[in-house]
């Protein structure tokens, strides 16, 4: 597994939502990469600190989470 698949699949990881075959080729690479553990930590960390943030309540959330969606399945001018 590369840095960068680790990357797109953390919350996975964490959410404990991916395979066995993906979590063990996930844990293998952490074996080896410090950089990518203390990715997942940072992320794990954020999720963490959010969860106790009422979302509803922070200014400009709706367009901040659309935002993210639109980057999730590209924007119009990438599919050109």
């Amino acid at each position: 597994m590369t840095c960068q698949e680790l990357v797109e699949l953390v919350t996975d990881y964490l959410e404990g939502t991916m395979s066995e075959a993906d979590r063990s080729r996930f844990e293998t690479h952490l074996e080896i990469c410090p950089g990518c553990v203390y990715y997942v930590e940072q992320i794990g960390d954020t999720i963490r600190l959010i969860g106790r943030v009422e979302l509803e309540r922070l200014p400009g959330i709706d367009v901040l989470l659309d935002t993210f969606r639109d980057w999730k399945r590209g924007s119009p001018a990438e599919s050109v």
